[in-house]
């Protein structure tokens, strides 16, 4: 079986991000889905308008999917590949390159973005910012 991972926010879920699920998937049997933590986005200064546990049940219903792993920090992604057994690492080509390092361990893909879509776009046409103090 060949088991792929990705990572990511996936807040305000759009076509683009299911166009990347789907990708991934297609890459392997098996897709793992590695979504940052509150806690997580909170030490990047960023905030997600969706919980965690509310974006991890989302993407436990997309077809796509088959495991909702927590990002926690930016180093885990060695260990996740190592204990999950991946085969290939897939990102967001706006990530080229910043995860290269991975290659000793499995396949690294950056896959092309949707264009004309973002999470970012999203909430700036509602006024909204990663940054700020918000409530949902």
């Amino acid at each position: 079986m060949k088991k792929v991972i990705t990572y990511g926010t996936f807040d305000l879920l759009h076509k683009g991000h299911i166009r990347l699920l789907k990708r991934a998937k297609e890459l392997g049997d098996h897709l793992t889905v590695c979504v940052s933590s509150d806690e997580f986005n909170a030490e990047k200064g960023k905030r997600a308008y969706t919980s965690y546990e509310d974006r991890k049940y989302i993407l436990e219903a997309i077809r796509y999917v088959d495991e909702v792993i927590p990002e926690t920090t930016w180093d885990q992604k060695i260990k996740d590949v190592q204990k999950y057994d991946i085969d290939t690492f897939v990102m967001g080509d706006d990530w080229k390159g910043k995860f290269d390092f991975l290659e000793e361990y499995c396949e690294v893909v950056y896959l092309p973005r949707t264009a004309g879509v973002s999470t970012t776009k999203i909430k700036k046409d509602l006024g909204l910012s990663d940054k700020e103090d918000w409530k949902a």
